[in-house]
């Protein structure tokens, strides 16, 4: 069940809401907790055993560090983290490991390991990061175990944020679990924030993603059709995802929850630090401080903090997916992060211009971008062949037959969306 879908919006929400409101205060997280499972085993009842094994293991192992000393305390974290990462390397890695396995075996004339394939339930990769940057902070004693396991399993299971983010820490949220005021006002707000984000998936993402479909399936596309192609996935992806973000921060509000934002105009970006510091923040700062900084930042060095950026985002990258082309994308975004840091640094250069850094900021992040769409490597770097002329040439038939003019029109709306705040901002 998707947020845009028929069933959400005309079945589950309202009754949600009614039963939401209609319950005392004191029971409102039961309804949230109840309902939010029930949210989960709409699409899989089998997977909701996961999701509640999850909560539990994080919520119990949390509470046992509480009195614990060390070594017990670093051994509780440890089984605490292999057990949710063990979780979401079986589900979400498994596949492509024994892919990768089976095909270098078979280049070797062997024979491939049998292996039926693991269905990866919805939402995973989300609510494991949550448990980790839970038992993170209580280990290191920046936030109390919850000892409400209703509260807390609320938390890990509330519906808009479950299955795309953003990525809650508990302790954002710690106070509106016990006391949260209600209030028309916020409610219209969030209602108002929810149709916001509601758009922008349908009307504008759903709109031109058709386009980038349509333009990665070209066996022989030209260089109009690979840009087209590229631009209109780098819209898509924007307006999908910060929408769906929008719908999730909007019903929090209209529960009184106080979600962080996870978008800031990253498309308005004057350099690639800038990017990600305005692109999935959650995200960005959930690899800064419990990847980055637990591989020693840049405390160690100038050469040590190049590697750790790199080896931060290929890890963001395979958290996207398991395929060889998010290892890619999260290759080129480190890379870029550890060029822009010795441009600044090392070299004592000045920031470009923001026209200038703007640009080439684009540039890069939609090469990215064909990494991070295609199915495979070779597909990316077909992609990138056509991009820079191995078919040079306009729009093909191939590609315009599937475009109708609305789609175009959506396409430069879009772009004019991105660039709408410009005309409230002052440049840099």
């Amino acid at each position: 069940m998707i947020f845009a879908s028929f069933e959400f919006l005309f079945l589950f929400l309202p009754v949600f809401f009614a039963v939401y409101f209609l319950t005392p205060a004191r029971f409102r997280n039961w309804v949230i907790l109840l309902l939010s499972w029930g949210f989960y085993a709409w699409w899989r009842v089998d997977f909701l055993a996961l999701l509640v094994g999850v909560t539990a293991w994080s919520w119990t192992l949390a509470r046992l560090m509480e009195q614990a000393q060390n070594p017990a305390r670093d051994r509780l974290l440890l089984a605490a983290l292999i057990g949710n990462l063990g979780v979401l390397a079986y589900f979400k890695y498994a596949n492509f490991g024994v892919r990768t396995f089976n095909e270098v075996v078979t280049a070797w004339g062997g024979a491939p390991m049998p292996w039926s394939e693991i269905i990866l339930p919805i939402g995973l990769s989300f609510y494991v990061l949550q448990s980790v940057s839970y038992v993170i902070d209580v280990w290191r004693r920046e936030v109390p175990p919850s000892r409400d396991f209703v509260a807390y399993g609320a938390y890990k299971a509330m519906f808009s944020q479950l299955i795309a983010g953003p990525i809650v820490r508990y302790s954002e949220i710690e106070h509106d679990l016990k006391y949260r005021e209600h209030t028309l006002e916020k409610f219209g707000l969030g209602a108002r924030r929810f149709m916001i984000g509601f758009a922008m998936k349908v009307l504008i993402a759903d709109t031109v993603a058709p386009v980038a479909d349509a333009a990665f399936a070209l066996e022989n596309p030209s260089t109009a059709d690979a840009w087209t192609g590229a631009l209109a996935y780098t819209l898509q992806l924007f307006f999908d995802f910060a929408g769906y973000s929008a719908m999730a921060i909007g019903l929090a509000t209209m529960c009184a929850f106080r979600f962080p934002e996870n978008f800031a105009n990253p498309y308005l970006a004057g350099n690639i630090q800038e990017f990600w510091q305005r692109w999935h923040m959650t995200l960005s700062r959930f690899l800064r401080d419990y990847l980055y900084i637990s591989l020693g930042g840049n405390r160690k060095g100038p050469v040590r903090t190049y590697v750790n950026l790199l080896l931060t985002m290929v890890i963001g990258g395979f958290w996207h997916g398991a395929n060889w082309t998010f290892i890619l994308w999260g290759f080129w975004h480190g890379g870029l992060l550890a060029l822009h840091r010795f441009w600044r640094n090392a070299m004592g250069m000045r920031a470009m211009p923001w026209i200038l850094g703007h640009a080439l900021l684009m540039l890069v992040v939609i090469l990215g971008w064909v990494a991070f769409r295609a199915d495979s490597i070779g597909a990316a770097f077909a992609m990138y062949l056509a991009m820079f002329g191995r078919n040079w040439g306009g729009v093909s038939d191939a590609l315009a037959w599937q475009v109708t003019p609305d789609q175009w029109w959506f396409m430069a709306f879009a772009i004019g969306l991105v660039y709408l705040p410009l005309l409230g901002e002052r440049l840099p």
